[in-house]
C-alpha cells in the first residue's frame, strides 16, 4: 500500500485540492472555475434519478426515510472514495510493470484486470477475484433492473393509463411492461455497440438526462405549491432537449460555455417551469390541501 501511495504522489496535482492530474501531458494544472462549477453540477443528478427515488419510494414506513437518506449518503461517500483507491491502485500497479498501461476505454477496465492478476496467485486469491467480479455484475444488475421498472411501469401506467387515459387490463399492462423492457434493450445494445465508446462518457449524458429532466420537477413538487402538471411536463421538456442542445451544439464551441450540459439544462427546466406554471391554471385545491397535509407531516417529524 506505501508503494501505491508513493506512485500515486508521483502524480502532479493527483493528490492535490487545488490541481487536477492530467494524464496526456502528465503534468498538474489548476482548477479553473469552470471545471470546479462542472464538477459540482454532478450533484445536481440526483435529484432525478429514478433507481434512487424508486428506493425512498419503497422505504418500508415515513420513519425509516430518515435513517435511509443517512444510509444513502454515508455509502455515496464510500463508494467514491473507493472509486478513487481503485484508480490509485491501478496506477501503482501499472507503473510497475504489472498491468500494461492502459488509455481510453480500456482504462475503465482496471477492476477486471487487477481480479485477472489477483487470480493467479492461489485458490484464495482465485475465490476474492471471483467475489470482485461478482460484485461488478451486481452492481450492474442493481442499476438495470430499477431503470427497466421505473421505465416500463413509467409507460404502461403513467403514459398509457393516466396521461392518455387507455383502459388495459392487467394481462395487457403486463405485455406493455415487457415490450417496454424489450425497446430498452434494444436501444441499449445500439449504444453499446462501439467498443471504444466510454462507459463514464455514456453515463455522465445519461446523468445529465435524468437529472435535468426530472429532478426539477421533483424539486419542484416537493417545496413549490404553486407548480402544476404543465409547467411539470413543459420543465421535463424543456431540461431533456436542453441536454442535448448543449452537449451536441453548444458545449463544442469551447471557452465559458464549455460546461457539464446538465447545469445550464437544469436552469433551463427550472425556468421554463416557473414560467410556464405562473402562465396557466394553479393546481385544485385538493393538490394544495395534500401538499400542506404532506408539508405539515414533514415539520413535525
Amino acid at each position: 500500500m506505501g508503494e501505491v501511495v508513493s506512485n500515486a504522489k508521483e502524480l502532479a496535482g493527483y493528490l492535490s485540492f487545488t490541481q487536477t492530474h492530467d494524464m496526456a501531458t502528465g503534468a498538474g494544472s489548476a482548477y479553473t472555475p469552470l471545471m470546479i462549477v462542472s464538477t459540482l453540477a454532478w450533484g445536481l443528478g440526483y435529484f432525478g434519478m429514478p433507481h434512487i427515488l424508486l428506493r425512498f419510494m419503497g422505504t418500508k414506513s415515513e420513519e425509516k426515510l430518515n435513517l435511509s437518506r443517512r444510509v444513502a449518503t454515508v455509502w455515496v461517500v464510500i463508494s467514491m472514495a473507493v472509486a478513487v483507491l481503485i484508480g490509485i491502485v491501478g496506477y501503482g500497479v501499472t507503473a510497475t510493470g504489472q498491468i500494461e498501461v492502459l488509455s481510453g476505454s480500456d482504462s475503465e477496465t482496471i477492476v477486471i484486470r487487477l481480479a485477472m492478476m489477483l487470480s493467479q496467485h492461489g485458490i484464495i486469491a482465485i475465490i476474492f477475484a471471483g467475489i470482485i467480479l461478482a460484485g461488478i455484475l451486481a452492481c450492474t444488475m442493481s442499476t438495470a433492473d430499477s431503470q427497466l421498472l421505473a421505465a416500463s411501469s413509467s409507460i404502461s401506467q403513467d403514459i398509457a393509463q393516466r396521461l392518455f387515459g387507455i383502459k388495459m387490463s392487467k394481462k395487457h399492462e403486463m405485455w406493455v411492461a415487457r415490450l417496454t423492457v424489450i425497446v430498452i434493450a434494444i436501444i441499449a445494445i445500439f449504444l453499446a455497440r462501439d467498443p471504444d465508446s466510454s462507459v463514464f462518457g455514456i453515463v455522465s449524458f445519461a446523468w445529465a438526462g435524468f437529472g435535468a429532466a426530472f429532478g426539477p420537477v421533483m424539486l419542484f413538487a416537493l417545496f413549490w405549491k404553486r407548480a402544476n402538471k404543465w409547467g411539470a411536463l413543459s420543465g421535463m421538456v424543456a431540461g431533456g432537449v436542453m441536454v442535448f442542445v448543449w452537449k451536441f451544439l453548444v458545449r463544442p464551441l469551447g471557452g465559458i460555455v464549455d460546461i457539464y450540459e446538465l447545469l445550464p439544462a437544469f436552469v433551463i427546466g427550472c425556468v421554463v417551469l416557473v414560467v410556464v406554471s405562473l402562465l396557466t391554471a394553479a393546481p385544485s385545491e385538493k393538490v394544495v390541501s395534500d401538499f400542506e397535509a404532506v408539508r405539515a407531516s414533514a415539520q413535525t417529524r
